[in-house]
């Protein structure tokens, strides 16, 4: 069967019977197309003379051509579907492009905060109002554990010791607990909130032991963090929207990087953390490398 010919078939089967939209056949065709002119530049005419490493050239040829990572993938997501479906009907007998793989997205690093950031961030809330007080203790706990926004919310008032040790119980993924120090700062605000501020807003609820409560004296809610956090940063002047804006996980990923920029062992960030493996830790260690190379451009006299 002539490739072309295997292509329409491939899209009236998309189109019928698995219904795809009409941008997505779109996108299909204008993918298959372009492998379809690449094979033909090489002699390739019938989908039965198509081998293994005529679709490995065609997804290099996506990569030189400079098309992003995601579009390359999609595109040979596409010549995949297409393979395996004329096995499926038998107009091939075997599936040339099933060990061939889809380019994987670059690593995004994650966006920290630097310190003199996280200071106007954490200095948003005031200390004249219970929400003020709960939302300042919400912000130093964050930075100042490191803790999951789940983790935070999901902590009881039995989880903290504010005495002789300061430290919490985190209650992280996977059903994973460790404990974790709490700074002097993330002390402090908490200790102001629990007595000026906690009793206030329990009154109007049911004796919920969580450490953070809402206006009703419930829970406090992932989404209601979220919210404080947002905000706040939008307060500070930080981003809130595109690439760079502040998330929930922003001041997580900016006390793993600091406690990487003090000198930090990488494993002990990994326990703090509650990360299973240190390779999930060590992403960190690349944001350290990138400030490394951005104090050097900017104060050897010899970097540029």
């Amino acid at each position: 069967m002539t490739l072309n010919g295997a292509i329409k078939a491939y899209l009236d089967h998309l189109s019928v019977e698995r219904g795809l939209s009409r941008n997505t056949l779109a996108s299909y065709r204008r993918d298959l197309d372009r492998y379809a002119r690449q094979l033909a530049e090489a002699g390739i005419e019938e989908l039965g003379q198509v081998r293994a490493a005529d679709v490995t050239a065609h997804l290099a040829g996506l990569r030189e051509d400079g098309l992003a990572s995601a579009s390359a993938a999609r595109a040979i997501s596409a010549v995949r579907g297409l393979h395996r479906f004329a096995v499926r009907e038998r107009l091939v007998p075997q599936d040339v492009a099933a060990d061939v793989r889809p380019p994987a997205p670059p690593k995004r690093l994650p966006r920290a905060l630097d310190v003199d950031q996280v200071n106007r961030l954490l200095a948003v809330p005031g200390t004249d109002s219970p929400l003020g007080l709960r939302d300042r203790a919400l912000l130093e706990f964050l930075y100042g554990t490191g803790a999951r926004i789940s983790e935070a919310v999901g902590a009881d008032i039995d989880d903290l010791e504010l005495d002789d040790d300061p430290s919490a119980v985190l209650r992280g993924k996977g059903g994973r607990t460790r404990v974790v120090p709490v700074g002097g700062y993330a002390r402090t605000a908490l200790q102001a909130y629990l007595v000026r501020a906690r009793p206030l807003l329990a009154e109007a609820g049911r004796g919920t032991p969580a450490i953070f409560l809402n206006a009703r004296g419930g829970r406090l809610s992932r989404q209601s963090a979220w919210t404080v956090l947002h905000r706040c940063a939008f307060e500070a002047g930080l981003p809130v929207d595109g690439p760079y804006a502040v998330s929930p996980h922003t001041l997580r990923h900016s006390y793993a990087t600091h406690l990487l920029d003090g000198g930090a062992d990488v494993r002990v960030v990994q326990e703090l953390l509650g990360h299973a493996s240190v390779t999930t830790t060590q992403v960190y260690t690349l944001v350290t490398v990138e400030r490394l190379r951005e104090v050097y451009a900017t104060s050897h006299p010899r970097a540029r």
